[in-house]
């Protein structure tokens, strides 16, 4: 193929998926525009798996195309000129989403500025870069309010809660990056104490790993567990209560499940369904007081228990019929992970499932794609889109440095996971690609 015919059919699969995803919101209504003040049905439907199969190849193509088109120098200081975070943490620690909710019509920047304490013309140029990437709409000179995409940073929204750790702790992380590459002491260590994030905060007397150090703080213990609601709509991840055959079984026992993040919407969904929430005695009380106020049902019909669990020095409860671990797995590093896994493997019944729901990181050599795609049941990007799907798979390799970045830990590619899970016992069945994440199914060996 040509390099003329490679750019042709770049544009070809961007016309395709984005027809795809018009037509998948026409099916919700009408198709969302920038500048509504208001989310779409479509924008929290259980299900997106379709709407981000579609979407993942037009933000690869999209991307793909610009960066063969546009001079390299062009590109590169793009990489690095990135401030959407900083502007990220100013308006989300001042709520000012929430501020504009009363002005619908929007809001001088004097007078928000006001609001929150801050100079108007630097939360103007704050306002306005963020309004350039589709955060927030200008109606008039210096006039903001809402939009579709503000909206997700309202105090109710739980994915901000996600973008919160982001921009206050993480950036921490990668801050210090290079420093702990470079440090003989640490450089070669894959301990979760000595991760950037912590080394970040060491400078306060803080030891031990990233859950350590939450614990220890209340309200970002809350904060961390609210932020896992998020990812139902970051990764679509409820989608696996439709694509995965919750009916057929009768009991699950939700592994390091904290609130119920999963086992909520799977309680209201899956009625048939006995659930066991496992996790640490602190992250349990605050799941308590959660399902009695939003799930009380499944407490009075005893479909609900709240169990203690270390899974690092402790076997789950024994026996039942599905063991789900979503994003548990990816906070660890190798040696960990065969731990939580050896013991889950204790657990397990002749008929048991363990459902590992995480990121699988494809390879950019199209030879190992195709090794790995059809008969494991992961999707494989068309050509002459990159075999990774490229910008269009994007968050599970920034995800990758978020977990080196917190706990010295990471994303891994099938590859990784399969020998993780071969040492532990356990042999894969399938994997669920939810076109974001992936559920991986495995059985005891």
């Amino acid at each position: 193929m040509t390099n003329k015919a490679k750019l042709e059919a770049l544009l070809t699969l961007i016309n395709t998926s984005a027809r795809d995803a018009i037509a998948l919101y026409e099916q919700y209504g009408d198709v969302p525009a920038i500048d509504q003040a208001e989310l779409h049905p479509l924008d929290n439907a259980v299900d997106q798996v379709a709407l981000k199969s579609a979407v993942r190849i037009l933000e690869g193509a999209c991307a793909q195309i610009c960066t063969t088109l546009a001079p390299p120098a062009h590109t590169a200081v793009n990489l690095v000129q990135v401030y959407d975070h900083a502007c990220v943490r100013v308006v989300a620690r001042e709520r000012v989403s929430d501020i504009l909710l009363k002005y619908p019509k929007g809001l001088h920047v004097s007078e928000l500025a006001k609001k929150i304490n801050i100079e108007p013309k630097k939360l103007a140029r704050i306002m306005r870069l963020l309004a350039t990437r589709g955060c927030y709409n200008e109606v008039d000179t210096d006039v903001f309010a809402n939009n579709r995409l503000s909206l997700i940073l309202l105090d109710e929204n739980p994915v901000k809660y996600m973008i919160l750790l982001h921009v206050d702790l993480i950036t921490k992380g990668g801050s210090v990056f290079y420093e702990t590459l470079k440090d003989p002491k640490i450089a070669y260590s894959y301990e979760p104490t000595v991760a950037p994030v912590m080394y970040s905060i060491d400078k306060n007397g803080t030891e031990g790993t990233f859950f350590d150090w939450m614990a220890r703080h209340n309200g970002q213990r809350e904060s961390y567990h609210t932020s896992m609601r998020g990812l139902n709509y970051i990764m679509g991840s409820l989608a696996v209560l439709t694509h995965f055959p919750f009916e057929k079984y009768s009991t699950v026992v939700d592994v390091g499940g904290g609130i119920g993040a999963f086992s909520l919407p799977l309680a209201k969904t899956h009625k048939n369904v006995k659930i066991t929430i496992h996790d640490l005695p602190e992250a349990l009380a605050q799941a308590r007081d959660i399902w009695a106020r939003e799930c009380p049902e499944a407490l009075a019909e005893d479909r609900v228990e709240f169990e203690d669990l270390n899974f690092f020095e402790q076997v789950p409860v024994q026996g039942k019929d599905i063991y789900y671990l979503r994003n548990i797995i990816h906070d660890w590093p190798d040696h960990e992970s065969t731990i939580i896994l050896s013991n889950i493997r204790k657990a397990l019944g002749p008929n048991s499932r363990v459902l590992i729901h995480d990121y699988v990181l494809r390879q950019l050599s199209r030879k190992q794609a195709v090794i790995e795609a059809p008969e494991l049941g992961v999707a494989s990007a068309p050509e002459p889109l990159l075999a990774n799907f490229g910008v269009g798979n994007m968050r599970s390799y920034q995800q990758d440095m978020t977990m080196l970045f917190a706990h010295n830990a990471k994303e891994r590619t099938l590859q990784d996971s399969l020998a993780l899970a071969t040492v532990a016992g356990l042999k894969l069945e399938k994997v669920w690609d939810l076109a974001e994440a992936c559920v991986m199914e495995y059985s005891a060996a």
